[in-house]
């Protein structure tokens, strides 16, 4: 019995009968295995199809082995030129960005998708049906194919097909190698229907171990996501009911685009950083009633762990003598901006004691050299007693009406040199209090320094409007006791129990940073430590050298006949209602300032902050928009001028006459 195409059939085995016959048969085998492998690039399955009838002998010859075209002539093909580019019309951005997107969900859509209605595999599906077969195929066509669909891709190599023709017939090994070449990318399992899948990438290693939460926090800071909306897509859909309609984070999570909401948090969208308000919030929120821990309260808790995650705030607090000089220095950046700490502080509060005669210079200075982050929320005078406390222009929000009060310790005295000037405000739900003072001058005069503390503390009528914190706390009787965290400064006058010379003698034997013997005659650490004076209060260790008495201008103590002996009149000490509510980061001086006989003292502080109620009369964003804005104009012109310096500089030229 012989098949269709006249090759004769014994138990399943084709036979050859003759040379020529075997040749073409040979040709037709490759042929057959050339379209199985077409078949299996195009829809993942191994299809052999019969000669045409009719094939001519020169086109046999076209398919002979390898061995056989080495011994014929091959025809020089003449290269054609390249075509034609085809002109199009240039698509817009729009169109572009249309087609990126539509390609990305395309590809993302034949990965994923289950019903397997994309385009991608559909193509593949119309190719795996392939063209109908001629005739009737051989038993050995029927075998082959037979092991094909039904047999794993790797058993190919040893089916009963390759061994079929012996040493003559090629086509099992055709076979093989189109099933070792695919092998890596077809299952090693049956294809239902026809359906191609992409095996698995393994390793050659096996992969770390890694965290379930792969959220970077690099890229969080990077793309500036705040904190408060790590959680946004669960926040948005819990909270508000709606979600992000563009590059859907849901369908992402839900076809296993990504592994967690690290994506979601880099691509956030719908809100901004501020911390969304929902309607009905905005309809019936008061900021005259609140409690400490209700949403939306103005200087509630979730409002200052908004701000402040930690619930701390850096303060600067900064006391000067200026001995009444007309001239400012040119430059207070060293004083007011310290290299030393790498970020700027959240408030400063500067005291001056015998200022300069023009105060409003002088608040301008300050408001130029902090530059536009910051504004002037109050400030008060009391003769020449100036005292400004600037805060970051975000923050004003959440402060309370400022007050300020005065005490006159010298009467008869028509200047008002000595006595005192607080400031006192709530920001969030602390108190805070600040007090400059000049005290009594002269070496043996402690007493008459004590007195003016005990006036200071009795007259100082502070708060007025703005309620205690927690009035169970307080005292009539000192004004310290009324607020949560209090910062006094100023040039108190305490100076050293010893003469000249050994006050110059340990200058001169210890480093600058050693000044343990000078405390040691200290009249301020002397009468605080027996508790006479600035009960409660402390000070941060000192490290500086003495910030009295220099000569204006140089370096030198006082070189006067007077020779006044270097002391430590300029000072800062703190307390507070709770225990390590401030931490004390920094205390210095400021020796490039040398306009006045007494050098800057600054002092940086870490002061814990609490929720409070919105019951207090609030600040409401008052600032001093007029020296702000003479300011930064000022700041402007300054730096305009500096650059045009620089640029006159580099194209002039220098000659010189030898």
């Amino acid at each position: 019995m012989s098949a269709p195409n006249g090759f004769p059939q014994h138990s399943g085995t084709c036979i050859t009968r003759s040379t020529e016959r075997g040749a073409v048969q040979d040709l037709h085998a490759k042929k057959a295995g050339k379209a199985a492998k077409k078949e299996t690039g195009s829809n993942g399955m191994l299809t052999s199809e019969d000669p045409p009838e009719g094939t001519s002998l020169n086109e046999t010859l076209k398919l002979l082995p390898d061995e056989l075209k080495a011994n014929m002539k091959i025809k020089s093909v003449t290269p054609r030129p390249p075509r034609k580019p085809r002109l199009e019309r240039a698509a817009s951005l729009d169109e572009k960005s249309w087609r990126r997107w539509r390609r990305f969900r395309t590809s993302q859509e034949s990965l994923t998708d289950p019903n397997e209605t994309s385009s991608s595999n559909g193509s593949l599906q119309e190719a795996a049906l392939g063209p109908p077969l001629r005739g009737r195929a051989s038993p050995c066509h029927q075998s082959f194919q037979q092991n094909s669909l039904h047999s794993s891709p790797d058993a190919l190599e040893g089916s009963p097909v390759g061994k079929s023709r012996g040493g003559t017939s090629d086509l099992g090994k055709r076979a093989s190698e189109i099933s070792s070449a695919f092998g890596g990318l077809l299952r090693g399992k049956a294809f239902a229907g026809g359906k191609p899948r992409l095996s698995q990438i393994m390793p050659a290693r096996p992969l770390p171990p890694m965290e379930l939460n792969v959220a970077s926090h690099t890229l969080r800071t990077a793309n500036r996501i705040d904190s408060d909306c790590r959680d946004y897509r669960h926040y948005s859909q819990h909270r508000f009911g709606r979600v992000s309609s563009s590059l859907s984070d849901t369908r992402l999570h839900g076809n296993g685009m990504v592994y967690d909401n690290c994506s979601t948090d880099s691509m956030k969208s719908t809100f901004s950083l501020l911390t969304p308000i929902r309607s009905k919030d905005v309809r019936g929120r008061s900021y005259l009633e609140g409690s400490l821990l209700a949403n939306g309260a103005l200087l509630g808790a979730e409002e200052l762990s908004r701000y402040f995650p930690d619930r701390t705030i850096g303060i600067f607090v900064a006391t000067w003598n200026m001995q009444g000089q007309k001239e400012l220095p040119a430059n207070l950046d060293d004083f007011l901006l310290p290299t030393d700490p790498d970020y700027a502080q959240d408030m400063y509060v500067i005291g001056v004691q015998e200022g300069c005669p023009d105060r409003r210079e002088w608040e301008i200075r300050l408001q130029e050299t902090l530059g536009p982050h910051y504004v002037m929320l109050f400030s008060a005078a009391h003769g020449v007693l100036y005292m400004s406390v600037f805060i970051r222009r975000d923050l004003i929000w959440f402060c309370s009406e400022v007050e300020c009060a005065t005490v006159t310790t010298r009467i008869v005295s028509q200047i008002k040199t000595k006595g005192a000037l607080g400031i006192s405000f709530t920001f969030f739900g602390t108190s805070f209090l600040f007090i400059t003072s000049h005290f009594t001058s002269g070496d043996s005069k402690v007493h008459e320094r004590k007195l003016d503390y005990n006036k200071t503390i009795q007259a100082l009528t502070l708060p007025k409007n703005v309620p205690d914190t927690n009035p169970y706390r307080s005292s009539s009787s000192d004004v310290t006791t009324r607020f949560d965290e209090v910062f006094w400064f100023g040039d108190f006058n305490f100076r050293l129990n010893k003469d000249r010379e050994t006050v110059d003698s340990i200058l001169n034997q210890n480093p600058e940073t050693d000044v343990s013997k000078l405390l040691a005659y200290d009249q301020l650490t002397s009468e605080m430590s027996r508790g006479s004076i600035f009960k409660g209060f402390q000070e941060a260790d000192i490290h500086f050298r003495p910030s009295y008495k220099f000569d204006i201008g140089k370096d030198s103590y006082d070189t006067t006949s007077k020779q006044r002996t270097p002391s430590y009149t300029d000072r800062v000490v703190f307390r507070s209602r709770y225990r390590d509510d401030i931490h004390a980061v920094k205390y210095s001086s400021c020796p490039v300032i040398r306009t006045s006989d007494h050098r800057p003292v600054f002092a940086l502080f870490r002061v814990k902050v609490r929720p409070g109620r919105d019951n207090i009369p609030l600040a409401a964003g008052q600032f001093d928009r007029e020296l702000y804005l003479i300011g930064i104009k000022r700041r402007i012109t300054k730096e305009l001028q500096k650059r045009q310096e620089q640029k006159d500089q580099k194209s002039s030229s220098i000659c010189s006459i030898s």
